[in-house]
C-alpha cells in the first residue's frame, strides 16, 4: 500500500510540475500582451473545461503532460484573426519571446530549487561530517564481505558481495545486530565511529576481541577480522570508479557494519546555500547524462531483451514512479523529495535542447534569425526574414520519432527491467 501510495504522489508530483511549466509559458506570454487561447492539463479527450477572458483552461484525458497554445508562434501559423495580427507571438521582439518560451523550464529549475531548500532546512539529514565523533552504534549488518575490489561490468559499480559466494562477514559471525554499540576492541574502550573504524581497519587478518552493548547489557566476543581490499581513505569519494587504480586500493581489516548517521537540521538560512550547492551538483549531472545519452541506448536495449539493468541508463516517467514508491515505502520522504527535485532539473535541461518540437528548438531558431539579420545588416543586405518552419517539419517529424521511439525503449525497460535502489 506505502508503495502504490508512493507511485501516485510522485506521478502527481510529476504531472504538477509539468502543468506549472506550461503556466510558465503562459504567464509570461499574457504579462507581454501576447494572445493565449487555450491551457490544459493532458491530452486527448477534455473531460472539463472553463473559459476565462480568451483562454480556455481545462483537463484532458491522458494524464501525460500538458500544453498552451499562444496566437502565431510562428510566421506560418493560420490561426491568427485580423484583429490579432499585432498580437501574434512571432511579432515580438526576440527577447520576449526567449522569456517565453524558456520560461517553463525556468519554472522547474526554481520549483526543483525550492524542494532541495526544503529539505536542506527543515528535514533532518545525514551529517556525515560529524559521523567520526558519532557513537559507534550498528546500523546494518552485511551479510558477506568481498575480499576483492572488483568493478561489476553489468553496472558499473563496486561489485558488492554475494551469500553463499563471499564468505559471511565477521560482524554475521560475531552476532551483531543493528542497535548494538561497540564499546571496545581487544580491551581498549572506543567511543567513536572514526576510531572504531581506525582499530578495524588496523585488525585485519588477526583474531579481534569485541565489546559491545545490547540492550543495557554487555557482551564480549572473539570473531576473526579478515583482510579485504576497499579504496585507500585519502581518495577523494567522488573518485568515478572506473577511474580507481590499483595506486588507490589496500588490504584492511573489515568487519560488516554501517553506521547511526547522525542527522542536522540546517534550518532556512543555512539551506538557501546548501540549495544552491547541490542545485549547480544536479546541472553538472544532468548535462554529463545527457552527453552520455547515445551510448546508454545498447544498454537499454539490452535491459529489455534479459540483459542486467545498468543503474545509470535512462528511465522514464514509469520508472522514476516507481523509484519514487520504494523510496516511500522506505520511509525515505527527504531523498523522494531530492529525487522529485532531479527530475524537474532534467525535464527543464532536456526541453532546452536546440530541437523541434522541445522549447529549446524555437529558441534556438529565434536567435538564429537575430543572428541571420544582424549580418545581413553589416554587409548592407536587405533582412531574409523569418525561418521557414515548413522546411523544417522532415526534421521535426524525425526528432519526434526518435523521441517516441527513445520513450517506448524506456517505459518498456521500466516494466520489464526496472531499475532498483541500490540500498
Amino acid at each position: 500500500m506505502e508503495y502504490a501510495i508512493g507511485v501516485a504522489l510522485f506521478a502527481v508530483g510529476l504531472l504538477v510540475s509539468i502543468s506549472l511549466h506550461e503556466a510558465g509559458h503562459l504567464g509570461t506570454a499574457k504579462a507581454f500582451g501576447m494572445k493565449a487561447t487555450r491551457y490544459f492539463v493532458g491530452f486527448g479527450p477534455t473531460l472539463w473545461s472553463f473559459r476565462k477572458g480568451e483562454t480556455e483552461y481545462g483537463i484532458k484525458g491522458i494524464p501525460l503532460g500538458g500544453f498552451v497554445k499562444i496566437v502565431g508562434m510562428t510566421p506560418q501559423d493560420d490561426d491568427v484573426g485580423p484583429e490579432d495580427q499585432h498580437r501574434a507571438m512571432w511579432r515580438f521582439p526576440v527577447w520576449k519571446r526567449s522569456i517565453v518560451m524558456g520560461a517553463g523550464s525556468a519554472v522547474h529549475f526554481v520549483l526543483g530549487f525550492a524542494l532541495l531548500w526544503g529539505v536542506f532546512a527543515f528535514a533532518p539529514l545525514n551529517d556525515f561530517d560529524r559521523l567520526p565523533e558519532a557513537a559507534p552504534q550498528v546500523n546494518n549488518v552485511a551479510e558477506c564481505t568481498a575480499l576483492e575490489w572488483e568493478v561489476d561490468e553489468a553496472t558499473g559499480m563496486q561489485r558488492q558481495c554475494v551469500p553463499g559466494d563471499d564468505p559471511a562477514s565477521a560482524a554475521v559471525e560475531a552476532g551483531l545486530q543493528p542497535g548494538d554499540v561497540i564499546t571496545a576492541i581487544d580491551g581498549a574502550t572506543v567511543t567513536e565511529w572514526g576510531e572504531l573504524t581506525a582499530r578495524i581497519r588496523a585488525a585485519g587478518d588477526r583474531a579481534a576481541e569485541l565489546t559491545y552493548v545490547r540492550d543495557g547489557r554487555e557482551h564480549t566476543v572473539t570473531v576473526a577480522i579478515p583482510l579485504a581490499e576497499r579504496v585507500r581513505q585519502g581518495v577523494p569519494a567522488d573518485t568515478p570508479v572506473d577511474q580507481i587504480t590499483e595506486d588507490d586500493l589496500e588490504d584492511v581489516g573489515v568487519l560488516g557494519i554501517t553506521p547511526v548517521v547522525p542527522r542536522t537540521v540546517h534550518g532556512p538560512v543555512a539551506g538557501v546555500g546548501l540549495a544552491a550547492d547541490q542545485t549547480a551538483f544536479m546541472f553538472r549531472g544532468t548535462v554529463e547524462a545527457l552527453s552520455r545519452l547515445p551510448q546508454r541506448v545498447p544498454l537499454l536495449w539490452d535491459a529489455v531483451f534479459g540483459g542486467d539493468r545498468h543503474p545509470e541508463t535512462p528511465m522514464s516517467v514509469v520508472g522514476a514512479s516507481r523509484l519514487g514508491g520504494e523510496l516511500w515505502e522506505r520511509g525515505e520522504l527527504p531523498t523522494w523529495v531530492v529525487f522529485l527535485a532531479a527530475v524537474n532539473f532534467f525535464i527543464g535541461v532536456f526541453n532546452l535542447l536546440p530541437l523541434l518540437p522541445l522549447d529549446g528548438g524555437h529558441l534556438a531558431i529565434a536567435w538564429f534569425e537575430k543572428a541571420r539579420s544582424w549580418v545581413y545588416a553589416v554587409f548592407g543586405k536587405p533582412d531574409p526574414g523569418r525561418v521557414d518552419y515548413y522546411k523544417m517539419m522532415p526534421l521535426t517529424y524525425l526528432v519526434i520519432a526518435i523521441m517516441g521511439g527513445f520513450l517506448l525503449l524506456t517505459v518498456t525497460a521500466d516494466i520489464v527491467n526496472p531499475i532498483r535502489l541500490p540500498f
